[in-house]
């Protein structure tokens, strides 16, 4: 690597024009990558090792590895992952081209770890989450995120959940979510199907404090609020403002993970109010073309 001269760190970052938009890097060193023309520019080069150990999380997490270090391939001994969000949930990293780069967790339970969507595979990575602990479960969010799921469920020895409205993502799924009503997985494990998105979108809610939303809600850094990715929907924009309808008063977080856009934690209280702003906005939207271009991330 070429040494960036005004810190002694490791320089002459890029991002390259493989870049998808899939905001994953953005997430992980904000202040050094930011979005240009409809994908991930560098701003400048690390001033500290702070910054510069989020540019290697970026590096390491993106899908298309379009972010990278002067003087060759990365080096693996530098991977953060997996990178603690907070005592109970790990982000994954290693997003995949194969899940458009979505985001992926591991969420300590008593009786092992859950992974909710996942990241590419490999049996490096594999073998990493062994060594943390048994994984009893992988959860899919909805069909976008299952390419990896029955891989790392036989590798793992864990049961393979997914909705029978996105059934023929996982068709050989070991558990399948049915209906409208929420159902506890596990202890303190809820899974709420939330149709939108797609037709068998599911959000899985933990202890009521941790609250694993795939596609369906994230937060924007440009409005600064929880929002729906409204250009973004496969199935039902009104789907998914009945599914924002009925979990008002009945979903509770205080940490929002999503698959695709930035995480927020925030009080309880807060999240309440802002999901019913959220759905008094979505009871006005109509279906439209899907327009990648206009996510406000």
């Amino acid at each position: 690597m070429t040494p960036n001269a005004s810190s002694g760190l490791p320089g002459d970052w890029t991002v390259d024009d493989r870049c998808t938009n899939c905001d994953v890097a953005r997430q992980l060193a904000p202040g050094l990558i930011r979005e240009h023309r409809g994908r991930s520019e560098l701003v400048r080069q690390p001033r500290d090792e702070a910054e510069h150990r989020s540019l290697l999380a970026a590096a390491h997490a993106c899908p298309t590895r379009s972010v990278r270090p002067a003087g060759g391939p990365l080096d693996p001994a530098g991977d953060p992952f997996p990178l603690a969000l907070d005592e109970e949930v790990l982000l994954l990293g290693h997003n995949s081209r194969r899940t458009a780069g979505a985001n992926s967790y591991l969420c300590r339970r008593p009786t092992g770890w859950l992974m909710v969507d996942t990241p590419r595979f490999a049996e490096a990575l594999a073998a990493r989450y062994e060594a943390l602990g048994p994984v009893t479960d992988v959860l899919l969010t909805h069909r976008d995120h299952a390419a990896h799921g029955r891989r790392y469920a036989d590798r793992l020895g864990a049961r393979l959940w997914i909705h029978e409205g996105d059934l023929d993502a996982a068709p050989d799924a070991d558990r399948v979510l049915r209906g409208l009503d929420s159902v506890e997985i596990a202890p303190g494990v809820t899974a709420r199907p939330f149709p939108g998105h797609t037709r068998g979108s599911v959000l899985y809610a933990v202890d009521d404090r941790y609250c694993f939303t795939g596609d369906t809600l994230y937060w924007s850094r440009t409005t600064g609020d929880v929002e729906v990715h409204e250009s973004i929907t496969w199935y039902s924009i009104e789907e998914l403002s009945a599914s924002l309808d009925r979990s008002l008063g009945a979903l509770h977080f205080e940490w929002l993970l999503p698959g695709h856009g930035e995480r927020r934690r925030m009080p309880a209280a807060e999240a309440d109010r802002r999901l019913r702003a959220l759905a008094e906005r979505c009871r006005s939207l109509r279906p439209a073309p899907v327009d990648f271009a206009a996510v406000r991330w």
